[in-house]
């Protein structure tokens, strides 16, 4: 077997490798970039390694990759592990659910943390179609991945780079939570559909309109920028309508200092029946956890709306408003609901009050897809 080095040319969607006493770890944000907000949420979460993939051109048969995953969860709930997904000239042909790696559990009556080290984990893939191929492995979207090794029968070269470079930030909806694995995402799904090389910053729980991360989006290329807020801000109770609507129109400012021109897409946030007219802070459900399932509700007052505290439904007439006062010709504003409404929970429940499950993530990045690819549309 050919053992091939690990460099950003070979693992796209990642800002960086940051070097382990193991291997590297690909994370989505520059160096120092995450310690700006103060807290430890955003660092976290620009380390799992939603979106990034190792995109190769190859004759090989077999393809090795070895890695140390690391799984945090909460003690007494079943998490669902991540996965390293296969995909062969833009088609998904096989997942490997991650086994091993290091465990970090969390007791949230106590506050106690555990951490348990386990073995490197082997995704080993054979039977790959003969002749020369593009290979996709893409990481795991909900854990933290260290990479070190890859290997194969045959050599492998950097495959080309998609036409359009999207940008995409978001919360844990963009970064793909209760999906199954990180191909069957929904920026992930658009990205292939679109024909667009995906730089995925769907940041759970951290799509504050943090000014880091417009200077982020400003200083990168892109071809087309989509941001996604709402659902943080609500969850978090951690601003009011006139904090919210200022802090929005200086990031789309900074990233116009960068990117002119360049479509952006400003979307609403979808449906979700807990916080449509209920502000937060989110809470975990007792009852459910006490059962071993992870469900959330709101548990601010409603009454507090006329005095500022956002709920969905305010953050949707505030983004709108934003979008018609800037007068910006290449701005552009997608409704969320229109992505995934009321009428969709019927079939499409979010099973733990504020996550799209696979089959919905699905749905999302097909009329998504619709929107982006039709007419008129930035990928059309």
């Amino acid at each position: 077997m050919i053992t091939t080095p690990l460099t950003l040319e070979l693992v796209r969607g990642a800002a960086r490798l940051e070097p382990t006493p193991r291997g590297q770890r690909p994370d989505r944000l520059p160096a120092g970039v995450a310690r700006q907000t103060g807290d430890g949420q955003l660092a976290a979460m620009a380390g799992q390694p939603a979106g990034v993939r190792l995109a190769l051109t190859t004759t090989t048969t077999v393809i090795e990759l070895v890695s140390h995953p690391t799984h945090v969860t909460f003690r007494g709930v079943d998490r669902p592990r991540g996965a390293i997904d296969l995909v062969v000239d833009g088609e998904l042909v096989a997942s490997d659910p991650l086994t091993a790696g290091t465990s970090v559990v969390t007791d949230l009556a106590t506050g106690e943390v555990t951490t348990t080290e386990g073995p490197d984990h082997l995704t080993r893939l054979e039977d790959l179609p003969p002749g020369e191929k593009r290979l996709e492995l893409w990481l795991p979207h909900n854990e933290g991945l260290e990479l070190l090794e890859l290997r194969s029968d045959a050599p492998v070269s950097p495959a080309p780079s998609a036409p359009r470079r999207w940008m995409h930030h978001g919360s844990s909806i963009s970064q793909g939570s209760n999906a199954t694995s990180p191909a069957r995402t929904w920026p992930s799904l658009v990205a292939r559909g679109a024909g667009a090389e995906l730089v995925n910053l769907g940041m759970g729980g951290a799509a504050m309109v943090d000014p880091l991360m417009a200077r982020v989006i400003r200083d990168a290329p892109a071809d087309v920028i989509n941001l996604a807020f709402g659902i943080n801000f609500v969850n978090a109770d951690a601003m009011r309508r006139r904090a919210f609507v200022p802090a929005v129109h200086g990031f789309l400012d900074t990233i116009r200092d960068g990117h002119p021109t360049v479509p952006l897409l400003l979307a609403t946030p979808l449906y979700c029946a807990i916080h449509e007219d209920t502000p937060g802070p989110l809470s975990i459900d007792p009852e459910a956890l006490a059962e071993g399932r992870l469900r959330y509700a709101a548990t601010g007052d409603p009454e507090d709306v006329p005095a500022g505290r956002l709920t969905l439904r305010v953050v949707r007439e505030a983004l709108a408003a934003v979008v018609e006062e800037r007068e910006d010709p290449h701005l552009h504003l997608v409704d969320g609901l229109s992505l995934y409404g009321e009428a969709d929970t019927a079939e499409h429940p979010l099973e733990d009050g504020l996550h799209p499950d696979t089959a919905t993530h699905a749905l999302i990045a097909e009329r998504v897809l619709a929107q982006v690819t039709g007419s008129g549309g930035p990928f059309s």
